[in-house]
Parts: C-alpha cells; structure tokens; sequence
C-alpha cells in the first residue's frame, strides 16, 4: 500500500481563547519563575521551551508546571477521571504545559525530543486506563483544557472546534446558534473533544448519523516536525488514520472542523426499568431483535446491573431511548415494533434536543442547559470498563446464564449499544474505526468502587475480568473485538519499547482488524521515529528493524 504524506505548509494560523484558567494560572507566574531558576534542570527546560515559542502573550514560561510549583498537582489532577491513578505510586509528569496558543505545543514537543522526554495528551483525562497522563518513562503531559473555543457556522452546519472543548460545551455552543442542529457524540459532558474525536465517538445519534470521526470535515494538527497542517497539507493518509486510529499516536491535534447534522424541534425520550420478576429476560432478548433493526431515528440503549437486597438477588434493566420525532410517531412505533417493553404513554417525554442531552446525563427535568458547561464531573470513581462486541443473539438460557454471573459477582454493570442503521451502511476501511455491518450491539463492562488500596483495586479487577472470561462464548471472535476510546491495558500494550509486529497486533487487531497495518504504514512515514507512543500507540515499521511480519 502507498501512503501519500503531503509536505508541511505554511504555518496556518490558529485562533486562540483566552480562558479564566490562563487568567488564573498567570498570578503564580513569579513564584514559578523563582522557582524554576533555582533547579538547573527546570532552567534549561523553561529556556529551551522560551527559545523555541513565539507567543506574544502569554509567555510559555507562565503555562508551565514543574512538581515544584503549588499548581502543579492540582492541575495534574483536575482532569483524572480514574481514582486508581491519583495515588502516591503513580508516575507523574516531570512538568505539565497547558498551552493557550499553538506555538507552546510547538516548543513542548521539539523540547522533549531534545531532552528525551515523552509526551503525553490530555483533553479530558476520561481515557479508563490513564494512558494520556501516566508513564514508566520520564514524560511531559501537554494539557489541553486552555484550549477550547468552538466557532460555530449555522449557515455551512459546521464547526472549528478546538481539541481541550468539553462535549457538553460543543453541544451548549451548537443550540446557543440553532435550534435543529447537533452533532452525534458521546453522551457524559464532561468528555474532553480531543481524545473521543479521534478514537471514534459514539453517541445515542450513530444510527441515524453514524459517529463523530464519520462527521468530521478538517483538523489541525501538530506533527513531530513542529509543523502545523490542515487537511490539505497533511494528506488524506494522515487524516484517514487520526479519524478513529487515536490521534496521540501521529501528534497532537489542536482542533476539528465538525459537521453538523439536523435534528427535528422535538425530539422524544424515555427511561424504564425492569427486573427479572418483571419479565427482563424475555424483554431484553427481543432487544436484541430490535434495537438495531428498528427505525434509524431511535436509539434504545439497555443498562443491565445486579441488584441485592437482603431477602432477593435479582437483574434489573434500563432501557433508555433518543428518538428524533415526536411522541405520537414513537408511541406508534414503539406499538408495532417492541411492545414487549410495555410503555405507558406518560413514559414519552418530549424535548428540544439540547434538554435530550441533559436527559441522558441524568440531570432533573428542568435543569439549566448552563450545567453543560461545568467541566467536572459529578463525582469520580475508581474504575476499570472493558468492551465486547456482539454478532449474533444471545440465547434466553445465555441471557440467564449472564444474570446468574451477575449476581454472584454483585458489582459489575454491563451496557449494550445497539447498532445498524448508519452504522451498517460505512465500510469498515472508510475510517480506521471497523465495527461496522455485522456488529447487532457493542458492551460495555464497568466496575466501580470507592475503597482506597491495592486490595480493594485486586478484588474488583477480577470482578470484571471474571465476567469478561465468562463472556467469551458469546462474543466476536478472530479478533475478539474492542473499542479503542474504551483503552484497556489487558489487551496488551507496546511498554513503551520495540515489541515484534505479532505482539503489537494482539491489540491493534482487536482495535482495528485489518486497518492496523495500515495505521502502521502510515505512523512509519509521518512518525517513523516513533516519537509519539505509549502503551497502546501505533508502533512504526522501523520498530521492528523495518519488516512486518508474514
């Protein structure tokens, strides 16, 4: 296969926004400064980073953060989402930059190939297994959350949107200019833009619109060279491969150009629950019948969890729905299609799109769309979550067998997305995202816990591993697939060295199937120094001596 690699262009301006946090940050610029001079290392990082950045204002030296200065570790953990990584025996950052202009992610990463350092990216620190702000090796974190303004262009249904965004501040920003615009994207607000764009993103509109990197127009992207490319300039090759292959693997993406896509005025939605003594079983096996078959306008999302009271174990399931019409239509629709499921008509809560998003977020009927800016999440878990992707129907008995698991575990969650609809219709080669056709629904497995402690983390690892294992009959095989934005380490991952072709494609296949080598390729001609990499990062050619495996 070519792989056509443009050459850099020109330098493209960015548009940058000064936020309240640069503001902030700012005052401590003075204490920062002295303390920097006085570790001879830090001087020759903050010299290097001053010489190489051509900001006006503010000077790179101020958004720069050695464990010295009293911001850093409240900056290192304002965007970890994962408890399990906020311990004392997790490795942190020599520094942390948290640039408000282009020419500060320039200098971060020309300076860190000077000085050997890796890199790591941060839009929104909900990567499951840490790997965008924890390393073995000496590494930087560049952080994202300054840079995050949104321009949006109702006349062409697109937007710029810079990669620290928030989704809730993108969705917020979209229904500020209209009405019957949105964009198909993960449901949880608080998701920084940079990481879920580039690994796929999903949403409660795939069906009717397919995911995020399939509404995509442009990017802008920093590459190992420095340059800044757009589309043009980097090459339908590059741009293929950061549209689902994970972006931290060829650079660091500044922003998107999104498109946008039309939703009716009202949109209707719903959320009930049933147990195994209400009929759960036999409802959710025609789920699995129904929810990706059934009209492309309606997502039906099922939440399975154990429930144990003090005198009965038992299953309970949440059936939660995104229709894009109105509740009569639905109602009709729901009769027809699954009226196994039993909704009363006080169930169809009709809204404006942008109050479906604060539904799904669980949010009070009411509640201000304000909300969606707030970049913090309600509360923060220790956690592990895995995926499976489903082929074919499970069996009642299977389904039964899974409850039973369930309830002897008594912690793990499981999630099922279903699919069809748009998601049938995308060939798996158009993005390095391949579940597509043949996929009836995707499951998410999650585990969470507030105890503290290398015992508590043991305990409900093996929870959800054990119903991982439990699964195995049931699910895709050759590659048993996984999704890349769920990151999960027991897969395997490069440690951050050069492993043979066959070890890294355990896991890129299970990501990517055949599009991995591709991925490969094109890592090989944009990065072939594989400057950019961690765990789980698109190794290059040149990793393995410069053959590929058989």
């Amino acid at each position: 296969m070519m792989i056509n690699v443009a050459k850099p262009s020109s330098q493209i301006v960015m548009k940058t926004q000064t936020t309240s946090a640069t503001l902030a940050i700012v005052s401590s610029l003075l204490l920062h400064a002295s303390m920097a001079a006085s570790d001879p290392i830090q001087d020759t990082f903050l010299q290097c980073l001053s010489n190489l950045s051509q900001s006006p204002s503010p000077p790179i030296s101020s958004v720069t953060y050695f464990p010295t200065n009293p911001s850093y570790t409240p900056i290192l953990h304002s965007y970890i989402r994962n408890l399990r990584f906020t311990t004392p025996k997790t490795p942190k950052p020599s520094f942390i930059v948290t640039p408000t202009h282009v020419s500060h992610i320039q200098a971060s990463i020309l300076c860190s190939k000077i000085h050997n350092l890796q890199v790591r990216i941060r839009s929104g620190g909900h990567d499951y297994d840490g790997l965008s702000y924890i390393s073995d090796v000496p590494f930087i974190i560049i952080d994202m959350f300054n840079l995050r303004s949104i321009t949006v262009n109702v006349e062409d249904e697109s937007a710029w949107v810079e990669s620290g965004a928030t989704l809730g501040e993108v969705y917020y920003r979209i229904a500020e200019q209209s009405k019957i615009h949105g964009y198909p994207a993960g449901v949880c607000p608080t998701v920084g833009v940079g990481g879920h764009l580039s690994g796929g993103g999903y949403g409660n509109m795939m069906r009717k619109h397919g995911l995020s990197v399939d509404n995509i127009l442009d990017a802008q992207i920093v590459d190992v060279n420095g340059s800044v490319l757009d589309r043009e300039s980097m090459g339908e090759d590059l741009f293929w491969a950061i549209r689902g292959g994970g972006g931290a693997s060829f650079g660091v993406i500044v922003s998107w150009k999104i498109k946008l896509v039309q939703v009716p005025e009202v949109v209707t939605v719903f959320r009930v629950e049933r147990t195994l003594e209400q009929g759960a079983t036999d409802i959710v096996h025609q789920w699995q019948y129904v929810g990706d078959t059934i009209d492309d306008d309606l997502f039906i999302r099922v939440v399975v969890m154990p429930v144990n009271r003090k005198t009965q174990k038992t299953v309970k399931a949440k059936f939660v729905a995104l229709y894009l019409g109105n509740a009569e239509k639905l109602e009709a629709l729901m009769g027809e299609r699954f009226p196994q499921l039993g909704l009363k008509h006080e169930d169809y809560v009709e809204r404006g799109w942008i109050e479906s998003v604060l539904y799904w977020s669980n949010y009070p009927i009411g509640t201000s769309a304000d909300i969606l800016l707030e970049r913090i999440p309600q509360s923060e878990k220790f956690l592990k979550k895995k995926s499976d992707y489903i082929q074919e129907p499970m069996s009642k008995a299977g389904l039964e067998g899974l409850w039973n698991k369930m309830m002897e575990l008594k912690k793990p969650v499981l999630t099922f997305n279903p699919y069809g609809g748009k998601m049938s219709e995308i060939p798996e080669l158009d993005t390095p995202f391949p579940h597509r056709a043949g996929n009836v629904y995707k499951i998410q497995y999650s585990v969470n816990w507030k105890e503290e402690g290398v015992e508590a983390e043991d305990k409900h690892l093996d929870l959800i591993r054990r119903l991982y294992e439990h699964m195995t009959p049931y699910v895709s095989t050759s590659p048993r697939c996984s999704y890349l934005n769920y990151r999960d380490v027991d897969l395997g991952t490069n440690g951050n060295g050069n492993v043979s072709y066959s070890e890294a494609s355990v896991w890129g296949t299970k990501y990517f199937k055949g599009n991995f080598e591709r991925l490969v390729q094109v890592k090989t001609a944009v990065d072939p120094g594989n400057f950019f990499r961690y765990e789980q990062s698109i190794p290059p050619l040149t990793a393995w001596n410069g053959k590929m495996a058989e």
